[in-house]
């Protein structure tokens, strides 16, 4: 595990006031709020109280495109296939619905690849769509999907993958370069939902080869919600037209002509709207935070801390869902439990907060959590 000095935890904990009242476990729902997130809050309140709409030309633009250059960074994208959406699902309808894609499925590419273990959102967009063919991948052990299952699944009537970077129920880290190689074979596209990855694992959207990466910054980037980053490759962006847009999209936003309408050539043409500005600066200051850490070091400690915790589980005789591969798992923890719920509100009476998913209790430390509270957590799961 990546060695912090105590002074440096402590200093680090005490950006997090929830740490100063709870054992906070539960990054893969909610990462913490910090005080530095806090702070771009308050800036942003300030410049509407004292400067209204003007802030926008002034500052809130500004911040607009640092997010989309601070975010493509971090997932080693490029600023310019870097897009700002409110959700998954907002990201998920306006790349299903540009034109192109119709067309593919007009041309008989019907299917898209999912699996049973990917966060339903995903498969939802699929299933509610009659022309689409959705092929439900299964996971032969529990936590998986063997990529021979990707590979025998697509063909030339396959329209694209569509799947997670990390099971939401499982912490399975899959190769999604390995993914884009198998749906570029046939043809298709390659669609990765990395939002219960991005700031615990490492992303590196260019050298992937995938087409699109869905993430944001709710959970381990600590940015909170309304918010979600779409890249969009390079090569692919003005392949593709969407029928869902905004003036965020043009060419010339604010020449407000209503005879013509000309997409960016960059990703903001996938943008629908005015992004959440509270949700903006409250990602710029919770992603900066972990940026002064050191994202290597940050990835580190949180699947140090999750190896102790699961290590501990295990000599106690608890039961996880795992990844036997270690190159394959993440700061996921999932503890096999007859009643997951009456767990988590029993620990939550003791100020230990985590969450759970069917038949298991879920543990996600994150890089500002110590080995004492990973240990409180056992203990306190073994009593209950």
């Amino acid at each position: 595990m990546t060695a912090f000095s105590d002074a440096e935890l402590a200093a680090l904990r005490s950006n997090y006031p929830i740490l100063q009242q709870r054992n906070y476990l539960n990054s893969c729902s909610l990462g913490a709020l910090s005080t530095r997130a806090e702070a771009y809050l308050d800036e942003f309140r300030e410049r509407w109280h004292t400067m209204g709409a003007s802030a926008w030309y002034e500052h809130w633009m500004g911040r607009l495109q640092l997010l989309r250059e601070r975010a493509a960074a971090l997932h080693g994208a490029r600023a310019v296939e870097a897009a700002l959406l409110p959700s998954v699902s907002a990201g998920l309808s306006v790349l299903t619905e540009c034109r192109e894609m119709h067309d593919a499925i007009a041309a008989g590419r019907t299917r898209v690849i999912c699996t049973e273990l990917d966060f339903p959102t995903l498969l939802y967009q699929f299933r509610v769509k009659p022309e689409i063919e959705l092929v439900v991948l299964p996971s032969d052990d529990g936590v998986s999907v063997d990529l021979a299952r990707f590979a025998e699944a697509v063909d030339e009537r396959t329209l694209m993958i569509a799947t997670s970077h990390v099971f939401f129920s499982t912490g399975h880290v899959q190769d999604i370069a390995a993914l884009g190689r198998i749906a570029h074979a046939a043809g298709a596209w390659c669609l990765i939902d990395g939002y219960q990855g991005s700031g615990h694992v490492p992303v590196e959207f260019g050298c992937s080869g995938v087409d699109f990466y869905i993430s944001g910054p709710l959970k381990w980037l600590c940015g909170g919600p309304g918010l979600a980053y779409l890249f969009v490759r390079e090569d692919r962006i003005t392949q593709l037209s969407p029928r869902f847009t905004s003036w965020f999209a043009a060419e010339d936003q604010f020449s407000f002509d209503p005879a013509r309408f000309t997409f960016r050539s960059d990703a903001r043409r996938f943008e629908l709207g005015t992004p959440a500005l509270p949700t903006v600066h409250t990602a710029l200051g919770g992603q900066e935070l972990l940026e002064e850490v050191g994202m290597d070091r940050v990835y580190a400690r949180i699947r140090g801390l999750a190896d102790r915790v699961a290590d501990a589980l295990l000599n106690d005789g608890f039961v996880l869902r795992r990844s036997a591969d270690p190159s394959a798992r993440s700061g996921i923890v999932m503890v096999r439990h007859d009643d997951p719920a009456r767990a988590v509100r029993a620990l939550d009476a003791q100020d230990i907060v985590v969450d759970h998913r069917p038949g298991h209790v879920r543990v996600s430390p994150h890089v500002y959590n110590t080995e004492a509270e990973v240990d409180q957590f056992v203990a306190a799961l073994r009593d209950i």
